[in-house]
């Protein structure tokens, strides 16, 4: 048997281990690197949209629930089979000083959506007739706030998507069969001017304007006492997240817009707008990306009619 001499024995030279080293090294934080960027993304909560293609996979199931918001006479010429009809009306009741487009008592949101068929093992499903993207958005929020938000989706395109993609539409109005859901409202997520204004210079937090550029930057004060927006408050106008059909747009785009209003992954959200409808739409698309997402219910018109509550401006 022969035997290699020390002197011929392989070597590892030190340069070689040291290559080895670096090039394992360098492998290892990449993998940290991509881990932690995974880490940092929010999951999206696909279930919110639907397409026409799934609705009419499940039109006749009897758990599901079909909620057309819009006006009377939109619905009597034509709505998806089994839908009912819901308006803004039927979900919000002026409350306080000058303030519109509040949320009513649980017991009556409960009694309404209850007579429409609502029930808790109901697959509810919104959407608008013509360009009701807000309301509809508010619908489900409202819904949200008794805890049936897992259970809620919003009809991508509304009724004009379903009747390009050939849905069947009709002119006859069923009764519902009455349900009865039991309400795990969520108090947490409506919040007031005191909960906004001890959050302004909160890291952790976004305070979010839903409304047109130049309301937010007090070019145009509308019916508010003053103008501009609410100070550190950033701008996501309502019409940017869906497109000129009125569909949302991809989750990658929607993902950007908030993170170019450093809405970063992890932050929560609160929306407003002039009266709380536009705000549900980014309620809806915030917690659509994922975030921890409330709604300043008053909005502008309660923070505007608040003298000592600060107001910045950003245009001429």
């Amino acid at each position: 048997m022969k035997f290699l001499s020390a002197s011929r024995l392989p070597t590892i030279r030190l340069e070689e281990l040291l290559m080895k080293t670096r090039s394992y090294l360098s492998t290892l934080a990449t993998i940290v690197m991509f881990s932690a960027c995974a880490l940092a993304q929010n999951k999206t909560n696909d279930s919110l949209i639907v397409s026409t293609d799934w609705l009419s996979k499940h039109l006749n199931d009897d758990s599901l629930v079909l909620l057309q918001v819009g006006e009377k006479d939109e619905y009597t010429a034509a709505h998806i089979p089994r839908a009912q009809l819901i308006s803004l009306a039927d979900i919000s009741t002026p409350r306080g000083q000058g303030l519109t487009l509040e949320l009513p008592p649980v017991d009556l949101l409960k009694s309404t959506f209850e007579k429409l068929g609502v029930s808790d093992k109901s697959r509810i499903i919104v959407y608008f007739g013509k360009d009701w993207v807000t309301p509809t958005a508010r619908v489900f929020m409202s819904l949200d706030y008794l805890g049936m938000g897992s259970q809620t989706s919003m009809l991508d395109g509304g009724l004009p998507a379903w009747r390009a993609a050939n849905g069947a539409v009709t002119t006859e109005i069923v009764q519902p069969k009455p349900g009865t859901f039991t309400p795990h409202v969520r108090k947490d997520i409506v919040v007031d001017a005191a909960w906004v204004s001890a959050n302004l210079n909160n890291p952790k937090v976004r305070i979010v304007d839903a409304r047109a550029p130049q309301f937010y930057t007090g070019q145009e004060v509308g019916r508010m006492p003053r103008g501009g927006h609410i100070p550190n408050a950033k701008n996501i106008p309502f019409s940017s997240v869906v497109d000129d059909s009125n569909r949302f747009k991809s989750a990658t785009t929607l993902a950007e817009l908030f993170k170019a209003a450093d809405v970063n992954p992890g932050t929560k959200v609160a929306t407003y707008c002039h009266i709380g409808q536009q705000a549900s739409l980014l309620y809806f698309v915030a917690r659509y990306l994922g975030y921890e997402a409330h709604i300043y219910d008053g909005s502008f018109e309660d923070w505007s009619n608040r003298k000592e509550l600060p107001v910045e401006k950003s245009g001429p």
